[in-house]
C-alpha cells in the first residue's frame, strides 16, 4: 500500500438499515446479526489506518461501542458515517471517544430529506443529533449529502445551515454499483448543474467565521469540480487515477475484502477471517481483483481518491482555487476544467 498518504479501510459493519433510501437498497437485502463479522476480527487491521465504520446504519449494531473500543486507539482517524436516527448512541460515543470523526447523512432539508430517504422525521433526528454533539468534546462534527438529479435545489440551503451551525458539510455524488445495489440512478442533470454552480460558488466564497473554516471549504470546491462533471456527463480523464486497493479498501458484514464499493460487482481480495490483511494484499485474488480496477471505465467522484491526489499534488487544487476566486470576483464562470 501507498505510505505517503493515509490508507482508508471502510468498514461496512452491516447491510441493515432504519431508512429506505430511494437512490440505495441496501435496506432491501440486509444481513442478519449472526452473520455479520465480530467486532474480534477487526483487531487484525493495522494501526496507522483511517477508518470509516459505516452500513447500512452502522449504529443498529449491537457491538458498536465495541467496535470502536478495538478501533479507537489503533486508527489515525476514526469516523462515524450514520443516518443520526439513533441520536442517544451516536452522542454517547462522541462523549467516551471525543477524537472521532462523525458525518450524519441528509438529503437536504426535511421534505426533501425525508422523502428521498424514506424515513420519518428523518430530518429532525439528524439535526437534534447534531445540536447534541456540539455539546460533546467532539468538534469534528458534520453533515453530509448526496448530491443527485432530485435533491439539488437544498444544497445551497444545507451548505448555509452548515455555516450556520458552524460544522462541516461533506459531499459524495449518486453512483450505481453493488455496494448500493443500485443500477438505475440517474445521474447527469443540467437543472442540477446549475445549483451545483451555486453551491461551488458559495465554497469558494466562504462565509465561515475561522480561516481554518474556508480554507476546507476551498478544498471541498476542488472536489466538487469532479462531482461537477459527473453530473454533466464528461467523459473520463478529469480526475485523478482511482486508488481503488492501494489507497482505501472496503470490508463488508461479512468480512470479505474488496478494492472499492463503485464497480458493478464485488471484486473480493480474501476475508479478514481467514486471512491477516496484508495476506489478503498479497494474494493471487488480489492481484486479480487489482487487475480489474486498471481496467474499470466507471469514472466515479468519490472524496477518498481526491483527498489522496490533493495531498500528493497540493499545486492542483490550489491553482484551481486561486484562479476561480479570481474569475469569480471578476464576474466570470468557474472554469470546471
Amino acid at each position: 500500500m501507498n505510505v505517503k498518504t493515509t490508507v482508508q479501510g471502510s468498514l461496512i459493519t452491516t447491510f441493515r438499515c432504519n431508512a429506505q433510501c430511494n437512490m440505495c437498497n441496501i435496506w432491501k437485502s440486509p444481513t442478519r446479526p449472526d452473520e455479520e463479522i465480530d467486532a474480534h476480527y477487526y483487531e487484525r487491521l493495522p494501526a496507522g489506518l483511517r477508518i470509516n465504520i459505516t452500513g447500512g446504519e452502522a449504529t443498529l449494531r449491537a457491538d458498536i461501542e465495541r467496535i470502536f473500543e478495538i478501533l479507537y486507539p489503533k486508527s489515525k482517524l476514526l469516523e462515524l458515517s450514520t443516518n443520526g436516527y439513533n441520536t442517544e448512541r451516536i452522542v454517547a460515543l462522541a462523549r467516551r471517544f471525543p477524537n472521532i470523526l462523525i458525518r450524519v447523512s441528509v438529503e437536504g432539508l426535511p421534505h426533501i430529506n425525508d422523502t428521498k430517504r424514506g424515513l420519518k422525521d428523518g430530518f429532525d433526528h439528524a439535526l437534534r443529533t447534531m445540536l447534541e454533539l456540539k455539546k460533546t468534546p467532539c468538534h469534528n462534527i458534520g453533515f453530509s449529502v448526496v448530491i443527485s438529479p432530485d435533491n439539488y435545489k437544498d444544497l445551497v440551503s444545507l451548505y448555509e445551515l452548515c455555516v450556520a451551525l458552524d460544522v462541516e458539510l461533506g459531499t459524495s455524488a449518486v453512483h450505481n454499483s453493488w455496494y448500493f445495489h443500485k443500477h438505475d440512478n440517474e445521474i447527469v442533470s443540467e437543472d442540477a448543474l446549475r445549483e451545483h454552480d451555486r453551491f461551488v460558488r458559495a465554497l469558494l466564497t466562504s462565509k465561515r467565521r475561522s480561516l481554518k473554516g474556508r480554507l476546507k471549504d476551498y478544498g471541498r470546491a476542488y472536489f466538487n469540480r469532479s462531482i461537477h462533471r459527473r453530473l454533466r456527463g464528461d467523459e473520463s480523464g478529469y480526475r485523478p487515477a482511482c486508488g481503488a486497493g492501494t489507497d482505501f479498501f472496503f470490508i463488508d458484514p461479512w468480512g470479505n475484502v474488496s478494492p472499492c464499493n463503485g464497480s458493478e460487482r464485488q471484486w473480493v481480495m480474501g476475508n479478514i477471517k481467514e486471512q491477516p490483511l496484508d495476506a489478503v494484499m498479497a494474494s493471487d485474488a488480489a492481484r486479480e481483483a487489482m487487475r480489474q480496477v486498471e481496467a474499470c471505465d466507471r469514472n466515479c467522484a468519490f472524496i477518498v481518491t481526491e483527498r489522496h491526489d490533493m495531498v500528493r499534488r497540493p499545486w492542483k487544487p490550489i491553482g484551481w482555487i486561486v484562479k476561480n476566486k479570481w474569475r469569480i470576483a471578476r464576474g466570470k464562470d468557474i472554469d470546471w476544467a
